[in-house]
């Protein structure tokens, strides 16, 4: 059974920066993405950033620059490290698993598997 497990989220003034984690686990997939995600309260869910199980790296407009995703696949984790972090980062952080890998993409409709969120508060 496939787990994600998003963790790292708190109060960060803006300027700050944090580093998100998500744990996985379950994975028998030899090509995968994990991605990350985030919802505001009374908006839609958004992609962020997503990295592939062959390193690939992709973001979007608004993150790239300021956030970068990583992995370590002997701890089966990805981060995400977000920088100067602003008022209007503040929401819950999902992570995602796209297994087995379709297409690389940041569009959540795309990904199978969810994790619990993390709330990030940035506060100005």
């Amino acid at each position: 059974e496939v787990q994600l497990q998003a963790s790292g989220g708190g109060l960060v003034q803006a300027g700050g920066s944090l580093r998100l984690s998500c744990a996985a686990s379950g994975f028998s997939f030899n090509a995968y993405a994990i991605g990350w995600f985030r919802q505001a309260p009374g908006k839609e869910r958004e992609g962020l950033s997503c990295i592939t199980s062959d390193g690939k790296t992709y973001y979007t407009d608004s993150t790239k620059g300021r956030f970068t995703i990583s992995s370590d696949n002997a701890k089966n984790t990805v981060y995400l490290q977000m920088n100067s972090l602003k008022a209007e980062d503040t929401a819950v952080y999902y992570c995602a698993a796209d297994a087995p890998l379709v297409i690389a993409t940041i569009l959540p409709e795309y990904y199978d598997y969810w994790g619990r969120g993390t709330l990030v508060t940035v506060s100005s």
